[in-house]
């Protein structure tokens, strides 16, 4: 059916048939009477034809109300008819008496209607009349009485403050919701007059969305301190009402405010619950009505202390700023795509398209494109947002959740929002192109590495720029603000791409847009989402105060990574608020980077301008977000987590960034490595960094880690980046790790041996720190280092020593390093205190264990010598009579033509590797004797020095203080130091065995029996101790037998046991004690006597004992003559068949003399008489004896 087209020309006007005579006609007009009268300066009217056809005109009366004219219908007959609808003074007190102020209505002048207009409802009329009082008056006018006075500034934002500038208005109103409106016009860019929008910060959520399976407390506790959320002064209140003011809680940190809180809610629910018993979904239920009444007191105070108070604009910086009850917000520009996708319908409608992009049919797209999002953002539900956001969390692809989120969107599009949507769709012309500038707007990867920022000193006046807690909490409150809305632009725009790979309609494809574009859209979609949800994450995440002693421990990790120029968090105490890891980025890091960027490189715009706020801001927030963006090569946000010791925020960093970038992979690998490794997961840790080795040399982060010292010697970056790692592994304490990753990077080094060496002595090193002997060993034998062989070679000697371990150390094969072993061994036997290390036993073993008895012989021989020179103890000559005891077994185990060591030289000085040169005092270096005297010892010689050790150690043994002089005597000093202490049976031993004259030993003897038979009774109790240490045949200990006489037996006993040519040792007890003035034994005498009677006259001649002397010669004589020559030792006494037989003449004519020299003595006289006499009787009996021998004997 075809429509009837009708022209403008022919449509006629309400008033073709109208003439001059039906305007003059008195039916048609009427004029306004002068009583009332029209109220001046207004030009409010209305008009209405009643049902029976009446024309009625409302206009404004002067009085201040409103008078209508009724005209009769223009066929019937009838008069005009004026009614003045006024509130009268009865009925406007009646009014005033009980209707608030703001809905009566006030007479005088302020009722005057500025704007009437009229509704016809059954038979009445109702008029409605703004009035210049800003009220709504509705009237009946049937009844002709006010049925209604309301109040318009009820239903309008109230104007709080204003702010001029030269080209802007800035206004700040609350309306009747609570909420904060600002709006800004620009009359030079602005040719419309159009307000602009601010969007500002919205309270928090009146209400909290606890799932069944989320615990409320967490869940409430997650949104109350969520940064931006609520203040500190917020909840600090709400605490001191919701604890009914029983505590005042002042200056407490964050974290201190969330326990408070939390206990706080616990014990009034833990109050409140009277049962004993309650089901979980009870107690569910009454933990989510207990935070709920905590949530809404904060949400309250949060409301009063954000309610605006003013406005305030700097002229010289353009910053506006929000001055609140409890704070102050700071006005930022906001970028293009989220002003658009921001504006709310009505404002985006009227968008000026020739301020988004010069092309106006882009423009056009990119409105229509953003119109499109916000029908998908306004229709999805809370549940569906709950989907992309866990999809994004647990790392699964965001193409499906959208996929997901748009099934339910058409499943549940009960308002018709998908067609509304492909009808948007219709009017952009080139959907594909908009997608990817909408795209390009919003990615913020940049093919340059961005350099790393010089230090600011240079400027000063730079150097505290942006440098506060609050300009930080400016710069990432903005990023954060902006990562939110884009990631919901991401998401809306993620969920319209599936919608059009749904719809498949090449006209809304753009005309034949290949199906491959939409799909490289969408995966370049998708990475964007993941990068805002990741800034968003860290906006939101709050960094942790960090221990010192974590802050050193963390610095000693960086110092051996050589990365220690990281600034590090020092401890503090956050007050204010909390500092959420990009404000710790911003402040510690990205801040001098962006500063010296904006001002300190050449031919930057903003070098040249003032600080402009907009520009400003603008440009530090554009230059932040890079450092931000995952897929960028710069990593200095991760390396500053690192160095501020925020292990478990970067592990949740990393872990949202590795399924889906793919930039700095390695970097983020050896990141979380370095997390592995300070939570105690060292074998995760490991294979982090094994997973990072295969991108060394293509990250920056990675090349800066493999620096080489100055004077290292350069290999393989790889194997620069093992030496780091296992740097770090073993200043940890991770050996086991460290020879697992030196193995690795053994492979890596086949054809550079110096790497090699570097890596076996490390596997080596730990292998022995762990016990690990054999693996040692074999470490060992695989360096090709000679140098560090004998290096490691020397450390496993040392250590296993240390602990004990001999039989490892004995068992080794050493292959081509038996000499070097023992070596080692002899110059640490030779350089060490013998009593705390046992080398010589280590080295004695080892010559063992091979058979090689003389060298083990020999080994200990020195031993024991050394024992006897240097540890002059009890324990060192025990240990000295036990080497020379295995010395001595040593050659008896082999022929006795080679049973001979050689004698170490005494006191030698041995030639230790690595020993400083002698230097004479002039300090020239002294030659080193190369030869010396060689002396063989045989086994007899081994047994005599096994002898002198242990009659050394039975010294010591009866005499402690005697080891000073003992460990080191010689035989004769032995048997002086042993007849001193009483060891008489000891000392003849040893006489002996070396072949010495036991002359000393008799004379010490006689010299103790003097001292007894002179001392007293105490001298008398120590003898015993040392006469029981000697054999006597028949020891008496009877009361009858004192310690002297047993001496006395103990040396009669050796002169009958011991004889000695020419009485000897008879002559020398006789001659000790005659020289002490003591008389003789009779024993003795008896006994010197038998054995030679003319020595015993001399001594007594000797010693002036003239008496003894005459009663021995006297019984000489008689014995030569036969009375007792058995006493003489005379066989034969005198008579002519007897030998011949002499008496000592010389020495009885020295008697003689000697008597007759004392002749006034009359006992001399007597005496000499009396041997005079005798003399003469025995000569002349010995003259008589002859000549009968001569007769007998012709």
């Amino acid at each position: 059916m075809e429509s009837e087209l009708i022209t403008e020309s022919q449509v006629q006007s309400v008033f073709t048939d109208i003439s001059k005579i039906h305007i003059r006609d008195p039916s048609n007009y009427y004029v306004i009477p002068s009583v009332p009268g029209l109220a001046p300066n207004s030009v409010a009217s209305a008009a209405w034809l009643s049902s029976e056809g009446e024309a009625l005109f409302a206009l404004p009366s002067a009085s201040g109300g409103i008078f209508v004219l009724k005209l009769p219908p223009p066929d019937a007959p009838g008069s005009v008819s004026i009614v003045e609808l006024k509130q009268s003074s009865v009925v406007q007190r009646f009014l005033t008496g009980w209707m608030p102020t703001a809905i009566r209505g006030d007479g005088g002048l302020s009722d005057v209607p500025v704007s009437l207009s009229v509704h016809c409802l059954d038979h009445d009329a109702f008029l409605f009349a703004l009035c210049q009082d800003h009220k709504l008056r509705m009237w009946s006018y049937k009844d002709q009485m006010c049925l209604m006075v309301a109040d318009l500034l009820e239903f309008m934002p109230t104007l709080v403050d204003f702010a001029l500038t030269s080209a802007e208005i800035w206004a700040l109103w609350h309306n009747e919701e609570n909420q904060t409106v600002v709006k800004y016009i620009n009359f030079e860019q602005n040719v419309a007059g159009q307000w602009n929008q601010v969007f500002v910060q919205p309270l928090p959520e009146e209400e909290v969305t606890v799932r069944h399976n989320q615990d409320p407390r967490e869940t409430y506790l997650e949104y109350l301190f969520m940064p931006g959320q609520f203040s500190n002064a917020a909840i600090q209140k709400a605490l001191q009402i919701f604890s009914q003011g029983t505590e005042r809680h002042l200056d407490l940190t964050w974290d201190e405010l969330r326990k408070e809180v939390t206990l706080a809610v616990e014990s009034e629910f833990q109050g409140s619950v009277t049962e004993y018993e309650c089901s979980p979904e009870e107690f569910w239920q009454l933990q989510v009505e207990f935070w709920s009444k905590f949530y809404a007191c904060c949400l309250q105070y949060q409301e009063a202390l954000s309610r605006p108070l003013a406005l305030h604009l700097n002229p010289y910086t353009s910053m506006v700023c929000l001055l609140k009850k409890g704070s102050m917000s700071f006005l930022v520009p906001c970028s293009l795509v989220d002003h658009l996708y921001l504006l709310s319908n009505e404002h985006l409608l009227t968008e000026d398209d020739a301020a988004i992009f010069e092309d106006l049919e882009m423009s056009r797209d990119v409105v229509c494109l953003v119109q499109c999002l916000r029908l998908i953002g306004e229709s999805i539900s809370m549940e569906m947002a709950f989907i992309m956001e866990m999809a994004c969390s647990r790392l699964q692809p965001p193409e499906k959740a959208a996929e997901q989120i748009l099934e339910d969107l058409i499943a549940n599009d009960t308002e018709n929002v998908m067609e509304d949507i492909h009808s948007k769709l219709q009017e952009i012309r080139n959907p594909i192109h908009a997608i990817g500038l909408l795209i390009r707007e919003m990615d913020y990867e940049t093919d340059a590495d961005m350099e790393r920022a010089p230090h600011l000193a240079l400027r000063m006046n730079l150097s505290q720029l942006f440098g506060s807690g609050t300009a930080a909490h400016v710069v990432c409150g903005g990023v954060a603000k902006i990562s939110s809305i884009r990631f919901l632009i991401c998401r809306d725009l993620l969920i319209l791409q599936q919608l059009l790979l749904r719809l498949g309609d090449p006209m809304v494809l753009g005309g034949g847009q290949l199906f491959q574009s939409q799909q490289d859209l969408l995966h370049r979609t998708s990475p964007l989402l993941l990068s805002y949800f990741l800034i968003r994450w860290a906006s939101q995440c709050l960094a942790s105060d960090v221990p010192v002693d974590t802050l050193e421990s963390n610095l000693q990790h960086l110092s051996v990574l050589e990365l220690a120029d990281t600034t590090a968090l020092t401890p503090h105490k956050l007050v204010s608020g909390p500092q959420t890891i990009v404000e710790l980025f911003f402040q510690e890091v990205a801040r001098k980077h962006i500063i010296s960027r904006l001002f300190l490189q050449p031919n930057t715009s903003l070098a040249e301008t003032s600080l402009n706020w907009p520009h400003l801001i603008t440009s530090i927030v554009a230059d932040f977000l890079p450092l931000l963006w995952p897929s960028n090569s710069s990593f200095l946000f991760p390396e500053c987590l690192m160095g501020s010791c925020q292990y478990t925020q970067l592990q949740e960093y990393i872990r949202l960034l590795q399924p889906w970038c793919h930039v700095n992979m390695g970097s983020c690998c050896f990141m979380m490595g370095r997390c592995y490794l300070v939570m105690g997961e060292g074998h995760k840790a490991l294979d982090c960094f094994c997973q990072a080795a295969s991108e060394v040399g293509r990250e920056e982060f990675l090349d800066r880690l493999i620096q080489p010292e100055e004077g290292e010697v350069v290999s393989t970056p790889r194997l620069q980046y093992y030496n780091k790692v296992l740097r770090l592994l073993d200043m940890v304490g991770l050996p086991e790790l460290v020879i697992q990753l030196a193995t690795l990077a053994i492979m890596e080094s086949a054809d550079d041996w110096r790497s090699q060496a570097t890596l076996r002595t490390c596997i080596f090193k730990h292998h022995l720190d762990l016990g690990h002997n054999s693996e040692a060993y074999v470490a060992l034998t695989q360096n090709p280092d000679p140098g560090r062989q004998l290096d490691c070679l020397r450390q496993l000697v040392v250590v296993l020593c240390e602990r004990s371990q001999l039989q490892d150390l004995v068992e080794f094969p050493y292959v081509n390093l038996h000499n070097e072993v023992v070596g080692i061994i002899e110059s640490h036997a030779r350089a060490v205190d013998l009593m705390t290390h046992n080398y010589y036993e280590l080295l004695y073993a080892f010559h063992v264990y091979r058979h090689n008895y003389r060298k083990a012989g020999t080994v200990m021989f020195e031993y024991g010598m050394r024992l006897g020179r240097e540890v002059r103890t009890l324990r060192g000559l025990q240990k000295q009579g036990n080497c020379f005891l295995a010395a001595i077994n040593c050659l008896r185990l082999i022929r006795p033509e080679y049973a001979w060591i050689v004698q170490p030289a005494s006191g030698a000085v041995y030639e230790r590797p690595g020993a400083s040169p002698k230097r004479s005092h002039d300090g020239e270096c002294m030659a080193v004797p190369t030869t010396r005297q060689i002396e063989i010892l045989e086994l007899e010689d081994l047994e005599r020095e096994c002898l002198l050790a242990r009659i050394r150690l039975t010294l010591v043994e009866h005499d402690v203080s005697a080891a000073a002089v003992a460990g080191n005597s010689t035989p004769e000093e032995t048997v002086s130091l042993l007849v001193r202490a009483g060891l008489f049976d000891s000392a003849i031993t040893l006489c002996q065995t070396f072949k010495l004259p036991l002359t000393p030993i008799f004379e010490g003897l006689t010299f103790k029996c003097i001292k007894l038979q002179l001392g007293g009774e105490e001298a008398q109790a120590k003898a015993w101790d040392w006469l029981a240490a000697n054999q006597l045949s028949a020891l008496v200990t009877t009361k009858e037998s004192s310690a002297t006489d047993e001496a006395w037996r103990l040396l009669s006993s050796y002169l009958e046991r011991y004889p000695s040519q020419n009485s000897l040792y008879h002559r020398c007890v006789i001659n000790k004690l005659l020289a002490h003035g003591i008389p003789l034994p009779n024993w003795l005498i008896n006994s010197y006597k038998e054995v030679d009677a003319a020595e015993l006259l001399r001594l007594y001649l000797n010693y002036d004992l003239l008496e003894e002397a005459v009663d021995l010669v006297l019984e000489y004589v008689d014995a030569v003559l036969g009375k007792g020559h058995q006493y003489f030792g005379i066989e034969v006494p005198l008579s002519p068949t007897s030998p011949t037989m002499w008496l000592p003449y010389t020495a009885i004519d020295q008697l003689l003399q000697a008597l007759r020299e004392s002749s006034a003595n009359e006992n001399s006289v007597v005496l000499y008489e009396k041997l005079n006499d005798r003399i003469e009787d025995y000569q002349q009996k010995v003259s008589t004896a002859t000549v009968e021998r001569l007769y007998c004997h012709p």
